[in-house]
């Protein structure tokens, strides 16, 4: 059985104590099956991914007492039951300033055990959320880089719709398939709470009938007034895509601004392959 926590329910757009001592109670999964419903998913997934996180805001005492830092990258598997609402996570990171560890290690380890346990409360662990600190000495190697693939961007269309319009999407099935990467940095929604934007570039790859790229551009922007989580959202232009283009295979890949200390990625793929570096944009 899943959790029965809701989004209205949680602390966002809510007053919140700041925590200093380390509380893993804080942390407030949200289960995905819901929002899954509305577009249609049920039972076995069509995809495989995850949502990679980037935390730039952690922080603990040694043993000594003295503040240590890190960046830590965080995988959260799609195939959990749940997500983890984002401003219990930057609460529950926060509860860790004077809390004292022994060694980095720890600190990773009980990220690890306390996010698994929130993304997969009310079933069964399938699988761990990874975890991975970046430590001071190695912040210069961060590199910054956009998505790879053809712009979207450079064309000029006109833009009415800015709900979402699947009906906007459509591919050439008379001609010989193609394969693509395309990207756009005009995706925008908002927080399905609290209505405050969320920004972000998009990658999608695929191997098919040619999607109309003008159609598929005023389908992204269609997203600008339309509230849903990041994770939601990429399934919803994955789920989309899929139904509408039909192509053989096929990868979502967000990169959304941060928010709090946070960034959250989610990435979708109809075929098994390894998942994207967790590399941030300009923007992010």
């Amino acid at each position: 059985m899943s959790t029965s926590n809701t989004p209205e329910s949680s602390l966002l757009g809510k007053p919140a104590p700041y925590v200093d001592q380390y509380d893993a109670s804080l942390l407030f999964p949200i289960a995905r099956q819901a929002k899954r419903d509305e577009i249609g998913l049920s039972g076995a997934l069509p995809f495989a991914g995850a949502d990679l996180w980037t935390a730039f805001e952690l922080s603990w005492l040694n043993t000594r007492g003295k503040p240590q830092v890190a960046i830590a990258h965080i995988t959260v598997p799609c195939e959990s039951i749940n997500i983890i609402e984002s401003k219990s996570f930057k609460l529950y990171l926060n509860s860790f300033t004077n809390t004292r560890f022994a060694t980095p290690d720890d600190v990773r380890e009980r990220l690890r055990t306390d996010l698994t346990e929130a993304a997969w409360r009310g079933a069964t662990v399938m699988s761990s959320v990874g975890v991975r600190l970046l430590l001071p000495e190695l912040f210069d190697r961060e590199p910054v880089h956009e998505l790879d693939g053809l712009s979207l961007d450079r064309l000029d269309i006109e833009c009415t719709q800015y709900t979402p319009a699947p009906e906007l999407l459509r591919a050439e099935h008379d001609e010989a398939p193609v394969t693509e990467v395309l990207t756009s940095h005009l995706l925008k929604s908002n927080c399905l709470v609290t209505g405050q934007p969320d920004w972000g570039s998009v990658r999608i790859s695929y191997s098919g009938p040619q999607i109309n790229q003008e159609g598929l551009l005023q389908y992204l922007v269609s997203f600008r007034n339309h509230n849903e989580f990041h994770e939601q959202c990429v399934e919803r232009i994955y789920t989309d895509l899929w139904t509408r283009c039909r192509p053989v295979k096929l990868a979502v890949y967000a990169r959304y601004t941060r928010r709090g200390g946070l960034d959250i990625n989610p990435f979708r793929t109809s075929h098994p392959q390894a998942l994207p570096a967790n590399v941030r944009t300009a923007r992010q």
